[in-house]
């Protein structure tokens, strides 16, 4: 289990910049994982880090969260805030935002990983406009509530940009623009080529490319900042956070533990599992969730005048219309936070500190990043890092309940996750309150994902997949036209 503060800074560059100034920020020169990348940050403000009390004896309370991330802590901020006497006690492994909680890009989006045409699909045109509105009203409700509650995580809503870099990809574009027009929910635009006073239009000229499709429902922001600062706000307000405090099995009213403080029994009237890809690894769980790694790059910090000519404002994050995903943010304190997917899935769903930094990953989003922005070649990369992401069979996130049982299960957000388990959390709080709301009537409620398969059909599949995308991505730039081996994928992949 991580608690030594070395080992926590080792997580991500969020960790490592937890407390950090400007000052210590620009001068980090080598990776996260070696020991000079390391800032005065925690011994300067050791309340950041400091390890919580673990568990310790047998104990009975209303709600036991099994999982110190977002999606734990967002329903644990949302029952108290329903019933301010209700007793709730987190339960987390290693410590509070350990998984894709302190790990991830930083987007705060309305993107979930089922699209609007396969919820279309699926539920039908009012179900999905209304999932589709809960998502871009979710934004919005994150930046409410931290500035609600003084979390400072560096929150800047400025949209996202979606970079057309060939004929292929600006007919994606337009495809995306035109179908959320129709649709009707999304406020979808189209960018291309302007005046210079235009940032969105040096985003274009920076990175080459001919249009990008712009959405405003998203926001940047530090995603360590914002789990540490909410599991302080949720301690407040009366919830107990026990870290270093491994969950060994449950059933229902019933979770067994062990560690740092021994073993025991917490007994209790519900039970939220909020493990996303650890989940893999628990009873219950297992395959109904699969991990897949996603790995990221920081560099140094960069001039504000580059990123003028770059277009990139703060509180805007960026993509591209490549199959094989890119995504990326100007921090608060001027560096690029760059990842991508590339890393493959490792036999029996297995989950290793090893397998968070991948040098070839690593070598391919540095060539991405200067192959998207050329201007930016010769920056250090003074961080590597990555982690787990949750993938349902169905490529369908979900918030169910069961109040005959009592247990209650968020998650399956495929990366999507940090502004879904805000609204995870409201939801599952109005499920276990029995509150019958707009939530609790969205299409995603209690949906049911099937169990991914066994080994070795799980090891080939995913594989497959993630080669599958690169062959895409190879496929349109070779012949000019829409990748076939995308269209086979597209089903697969919630599309």
């Amino acid at each position: 289990m991580a608690g030594t503060v070395r080992e926590l800074r080792d997580i991500s560059f969020w960790f490592d910049s937890l407390g950090a100034d400007s000052h210590h920020a620009e001068g980090a020169q080598a990776d996260s994982d070696t020991a000079s990348a390391h800032t005065d940050a925690a011994s300067a403000r050791p309340d950041l880090l400091a390890p919580r009390a673990p568990l310790s004896g047998d104990l009975s309370t209303g709600v036991c969260i099994i999982g110190g991330g977002l999606t734990g802590l967002w329903t644990a901020y949302y029952l108290k805030k329903r019933n301010p006497e209700l007793a709730i006690t987190v339960v987390e492994k290693h410590t509070v935002g350990f998984g894709a909680s302190g790990r991830n890009g930083g987007w705060c989006s309305a993107l979930f990983p089922r699209s609007t045409e396969a919820l279309r699909r699926q539920y039908g045109d009012e179900a999905a406009r209304a999932m589709r509105q809960a998502m871009i009203d979710t934004v919005a409700e994150v930046g409410r509530v931290t500035a609600a509650e003084g979390i400072d995580c560096d929150f800047a809503h400025g949209g996202t940009l979606v970079f057309a870099r060939d004929g292929v990809q600006r007919a994606a574009a337009l495809a995306d623009v035109d179908a959320a027009r129709e649709f009707g929910v999304d406020q979808l635009e189209l960018v291309t080529p302007g005046s210079h006073d235009d940032p969105r239009a040096r985003a274009l000229s920076a990175t080459s490319s001919l249009a990008a499709a712009f959405d405003p429902a998203c926001a940047r922001l530090h995603p360590a900042k914002l789990v540490r600062g909410l599991a302080r706000v949720v301690e407040q307000l009366g919830v107990v956070i026990a870290e270093r405090t491994e969950v060994v099995e449950w059933a229902p009213h019933r979770v067994l533990y062990s560690g740092a403080g021994g073993e025991g029994l917490v007994e209790c009237e519900q039970i939220v599992i909020a493990t996303e890809a650890y989940g893999s690894q628990l009873p219950g769980v297992g395959r109904r969730i699969m991990p897949l790694y996603s790995l990221m790059i920081a560099t140094e910090p960069l001039p504000d005048a580059l990123w003028d000519e770059l277009g990139i404002e703060h509180g805007t994050t960026f993509s591209d219309y490549r199959h094989l995903l890119i995504y990326g943010q100007r921090t608060a304190d001027n560096r690029f936070a760059f990842g991508g997917r590339g890393a493959r899935y490792h036999w029996g769903s297995s989950i290793k500190p090893s397998y968070d930094r991948v040098d070839r990953v690593f070598g391919h989003l540095e060539r991405t990043l200067v192959e998207l922005f050329p201007a930016v070649r010769g920056a250090a990369v003074t961080h590597r890092w990555g982690g787990p992401l949750g993938v349902p069979r169905d490529w369908h996130a979900t918030a169910s309940f069961n109040p005959r049982t009592g247990v209650a299960f968020a998650g399956g957000y495929v990366g999507d996750g940090l502004s879904t388990t805000n609204l995870a959390g409201r939801t599952l709080a109005d499920l276990i309150v029995g509150s019958s709301t707009e939530l609790t009537a969205l299409p995603w409620v209690n949906h049911l994902s099937p169990k991914w398969e066994p080994e070795p059909w799980r090891f080939v599949g995913a594989n497959l997949g993630l080669v599958g995308t690169g062959a895409a991505d190879l496929e349109e730039s070779v012949t000019g036209r829409r990748s076939l081996a995308a269209r086979l994928l597209g089903p697969l992949t919630g599309h």
